[in-house]
């Protein structure tokens, strides 16, 4: 991804978050409450193209609300075909000791054309209640993608995370590590509802202290408590002064 490149005429917002809706229905809430404030301002999503739990919850809000051009979702082939078979994820029902039921919110018309679509230059999905639909190869170059569509949009873009596993974790924490490299300048913004990542944020400020991550770093990630902060964050993110100065051009 280069340091620099021309920017689009909207800002993007990159969210990492589940795949599936979680225990808690605050973090389905959340999703609909930053689907919404992202509709207000104007942003685009580009996101991990999942139907379901926080990912279908966040694309399908901003879809009802600014159309299907307003949302872009990047996925491994792979991960599509766990939405077609829901046997395929290892969540079990814990009274039972059978497969949790998933609600698959792609036709089956759809999930066919996307896991048969074998030409490279056929990889967009038509446009659907979750936006568009991009299928890449792996997991590296749909973070890529994803990246370099955030470094494209207008100022204000930037990567926000909600709720997740460790696909999540291993996301936001990548682009945390690009912008320590300086490999990008753009926000990262980490929505901690209910104290959901103070287990992430505690790890930092060990990190810190035992002098593996230097204080001038401490910022690059930043936290809010609710979604309603979110557009402001990414607005008034300022860059750390202790990333890494270096060139990848």
């Amino acid at each position: 991804m280069p340091a620099t490149q021309e920017h689009g005429s909207d800002p993007v917002v990159c969210v990492f978050c589940a795949s599936s809706p979680g225990k808690d229905p605050i973090h389905m809430e959340s999703a609909r409450k930053l689907g919404k404030s992202l509709h207000e301002a104007g942003y685009k999503l580009v996101y991990g193209g999942g139907t379901m739990g926080v990912m279908g919850e966040l694309s399908s809000t901003l879809v009802s609300l600014s159309g299907p051009k307003s949302v872009h979702g990047i996925i491994p082939r792979a991960l599509i075909r766990s939405e077609k078979d829901p046997k395929l994820r290892s969540d079990t029902n814990p009274a039972q000791g059978q497969p949790k039921k998933v609600e698959r919110t792609m036709s089956s018309q759809q999930l066919q054309r996307i896991d048969s679509n074998e030409d490279p230059d056929s990889r967009i999905v038509p446009e659907s209640e979750f936006g568009k639909t991009t299928i890449v190869p792996d997991m590296h170059t749909r973070k890529r993608t994803m990246a370099e569509a955030v470094q494209a949009g207008a100022p204000g873009s930037g990567f926000v995370a909600l709720a997740g596993g460790y696909g999540t974790m291993e996301e936001v924490m990548e682009m945390v590590t690009w912008n320590q490299l300086s490999i990008h300048s753009v926000p990262i913004v980490l929505v901690n509802i209910n104290g959901y990542w103070d287990g992430l944020l505690a790890w930092i400020k060990t990190a810190i202290r035992e002098g593996f991550v230097g204080e001038g770093s401490a910022n690059i990630l930043v936290e809010v408590k609710s979604t309603d902060e979110v557009i402001d964050a990414l607005r008034a993110y300022q860059v750390a002064p202790g990333r890494y100065k270096m060139d990848w051009s």
